[in-house]
């Protein structure tokens, strides 16, 4: 498996047994160039085990995968620093300071810098980016859990990563700070053309930062498409809701346009309160979830023709 046509992330077949018990049953999806992949899945569905793959962290069952071009299990240094991660939670140097630590981090990146590695961000802009100028002086310990989730994401994108893993980020972000992460993504892959892959249990988030969300449920894949591509594939029908005269009506159809149009044909002006409701990206995913954990689902990936069945 290698690096082509844009492919920056190759993952195949992918198997992990911990004794007896199975975490991935087969796990298959590819992320390109610039591409913001977001995983959701239930607890113990392996997004941490996948992404710990994917990192060189911890050694598959079986199965293929290729990170830019190379076997993690197998990655070198320089290989290494194209890659950045975002861990869970990373509690150590508590007394050095946010701009003396980044500082010292860049310079691991410098001797790598070449053809495909780009200098490593300048601090004083990296703090910037991150949204912790005011701390840039303080010491680790005495920063906020928001504050120091930020200095998280620096310390990932330290050296410029082409590929970015980021495994709940955003824990324990107020919404002024998700927001702000948010147009940092949007960032990083839109100007750096940096491919993100992230885990999340906010579903809201998901939909606000994807270009493509893989649901893993029991191990798999079990859906893998856009926020609008999943929604319309699980339920094509809409529920109308209106008023004529102060009586309230509700009406599920697949072709909304068309009957808002006949309705207004028909009652004008004197329909009111009128609402057209489309299953939201929650509704999605607890239908999948559900539909897995009973027994419904098929084995293996699901394209989004067979979720639309």
């Amino acid at each position: 498996m290698g690096s082509r046509d844009g492919v920056v992330l190759e993952v195949d077949a992918v198997r992990m047994r911990y004794g007896d018990t199975d975490v991935l049953r087969g796990v298959t999806f590819q992320a390109r160039r610039g591409e913001v992949l977001v995983m959701l899945g239930p607890n113990g569905a392996g997004k941490t085990t996948t992404i710990e793959i994917l990192e060189g962290f911890r050694t598959r069952s079986a199965g293929g995968v290729a990170v830019l071009g190379v076997d993690p299990e197998h990655g070198d240094e320089r290989w290494r620093a194209r890659v950045g991660v975002v861990l869970q939670s990373w509690r150590d140097h508590a007394k050095w300071r946010v701009r003396d630590l980044l500082e010292h981090l860049a310079v691991f990146y410098r001797p790598y810098v070449g053809d495909r590695i780009q200098q490593p961000w300048d601090t004083t802009e990296l703090i910037e980016l991150v949204g912790l100028t005011d701390q840039a002086g303080a010491k680790i310990g005495t920063l906020s859990g928001g504050q120091r989730r930020r200095l998280d994401v620096a310390i990932g994108i330290v050296g410029r990563p082409e590929l970015l893993f980021m495994d709940e980020p955003t824990a324990g972000f107020d919404p002024a700070a998700r927001r702000d992460f948010h147009d940092l993504v949007h960032r990083l892959a839109d100007l750096e053309d940096t491919t993100v892959l992230l885990t999340t249990h906010d579903l809201d988030e998901a939909e606000k930062i994807a270009d493509r969300i893989l649901i893993l449920a029991g191990g798999r894949i079990v859906a893998d498409g856009s926020p609008d591509e999943l929604t319309r594939a699980i339920a094509g029908e809409a529920e109308v809701r209106w008023t004529v005269d102060d009586q309230r009506f509700v009406h599920t159809t697949t072709e909304s346009t068309k009957f808002v149009h006949e309705l207004f044909k028909q009652h004008g002006d004197s329909i009111g309160e009128l609402e057209v409701r489309r299953a939201s990206l929650e509704d999605t995913y607890m239908a999948l979830v559900r539909r897995h954990e009973s027994g419904d689902a098929p084995t293996g990936v699901l394209t989004l023709s067979e979720v639309a069945r």
